[in-house]
């Protein structure tokens, strides 16, 4: 029994003696750690006084926190960043649809402004913004040197105020000018029409209505064609969509989904992610989908664009999306400001993160600029154009009508793939599938 006891307590004592090696050393780098940060702050606070003191001229003492603070957040990457009071507010606003200014979608790059996308019926896309621009001035005053909210700050205005914007243009030789009007911009978030028996549905951004309206608007265009047994199909527009809600990517992306994963997260922790999977009910009953995209299409729109590719559920067309696959998570803060902070990285249902990579259609399609066409132009050469042809007597007056519904069809697909020759290519695509169709005709 001695011996049993000595053992324990020398098994005790080498415990509190292992215990101390090991923790001893980590509680030192720990207590070193935290005396650095110390030491850092307590560097911050002098630098702060001294400015205080003997700057040139009086400072805004809470501007210069606040600069502080959005310093030390832009410098992580250029989607997080600290919203004071005014900028939450526009934020929290333009979720829900509707805000003042130009209607453009930028981001930083190397201490430039660049345009992500201009949005759908907005100044900015009328007066002939692009993806990819670059804006260096704003009314003449330089941007490098700004942060992205400085920048922002300048492009805000008066609703119906005037702004030039100097832009660099990757195919153009010289910087130019283009003027905008301000205005209040109202997205709609989804619009919806018909080509033929084809719904096209054009998500322009993923705010609280994009579900609902989506639902809603391919339910008439459903009802437009007769039943959804008449509907070939749809094209999911995604093109130039910079993005916006988790949430209603996941529900634009569920509509189309009977089951599985649609989308995960993962932070620095391995308990910090979360997995997104759909719920049964597929809005078009297993009927087929095109999506589209381009360089503009970003965040939410690529998570929509991934896991309908990922599930072999669309065909992905195009060209290849922005590849911003962060998440960020808004943290409201004391002073009803709020910190913009990137927690996580999603990934699509295969396991794959689109940061900085973006996703690549599965059948690439370049846009097409428009040209003027006339029937001059390609003079058609068939055999009833012939002096003398004999014509087809054996066709019913149906039949005449059908030929005539026909051509006329065929003149709209031509005018629609010379103004946009990549919805065009959706749209044959959807045809083919349906002619490949079990019980097609």
């Amino acid at each position: 029994m001695k011996r049993f006891v000595m053992a324990a307590l020398g098994g005790t004592a080498a415990g509190i003696l292992l215990t101390t090696q090991i923790a001893g050393p980590l509680i030192a780098q720990e207590n070193a750690n935290n005396a650095s940060v110390y030491e850092q702050l307590d560097l911050f606070g002098d630098i702060f006084e001294r400015i205080r003191g003997n700057y040139v001229e009086e400072v805004d003492e809470a501007a210069l926190i606040e600069a502080a603070i959005n310093g030390m957040l832009t410098s992580l990457d250029p989607h997080s960043s600290y919203l004071p009071p005014r900028d939450y507010d526009t934020m929290q606003v333009q979720t829900r649809g509707e805000f003042g200014g130009l209607g453009i979608e930028v981001t930083q790059e190397e201490g430039f402004v660049r345009v992500i996308t201009p949005m759908d019926d907005t100044p900015a896309m009328e007066a002939g913004v692009e993806a990819g621009d670059f804006i260096t001035h704003v009314d003449g005053e330089a941007l490098l040197g700004l942060t992205l909210e400085q920048s922002v700050d300048l492009m805000r205005g008066p609703v119906g105020s005037e702004i030039v914007i100097t832009v660099v243009r990757e195919e153009v030789d010289e910087p130019f000018d283009i003027t905008i009007v301000r205005d209040r911009i109202r997205l709609t978030a989804v619009r919806t029409r018909l080509e033929g028996n084809t719904a096209i549905l054009r998500v322009s951004t993923f705010n609280d209505q994009t579900y609902p309206n989506l639902q809603e608007g391919l339910e008439e265009l459903v009802t437009e064609v007769g039943g959804l047994e008449n509907l070939d199909g749809v094209v999911l527009d995604l093109r130039n969509n910079p993005g916006g809600l988790l949430t209603q990517a996941i529900r634009v992306s569920d509509a189309f989904l009977e089951q599985g994963e649609i989308v995960s997260t993962r932070g620095r922790e391995p308990g910090d992610g979360e997995r997104f999977n759909a719920t049964p009910g597929d809005l078009i009953e297993g009927r087929p989908v095109v999506v589209l995209i381009n360089g503009g299409s970003a965040s939410a729109s690529e998570i929509v664009a991934g896991a309908l590719q990922d599930h072999r559920r669309a065909v992905v067309v195009g060209t290849n999306s922005f590849g911003k696959g962060s998440v960020q998570t808004v943290m409201p803060l004391q002073g009803e400001g709020a910190m913009r902070l990137t927690t996580s990285l999603y990934y699509t249902p295969s396991g794959r993160s689109i940061q900085a990579l973006g996703v690549a259609p599965d059948i690439l399609v370049e846009q097409r600029e428009p040209v003027e066409v006339s029937d001059e132009d390609q003079p058609l050469r068939t055999e009833a154009s012939l002096r003398g042809s004999l014509q087809n007597s054996t066709l019913t007056e149906d039949e005449i009508r059908q030929l005539e519904e026909e051509q006329a069809v065929a003149e709209a697909t031509a005018e629609l793939r010379n103004q946009d020759y990549q919805l065009a290519y959706a749209i044959d695509i959807l045809t083919g599938l349906n002619a490949l169709a079990p019980g097609s005709q």
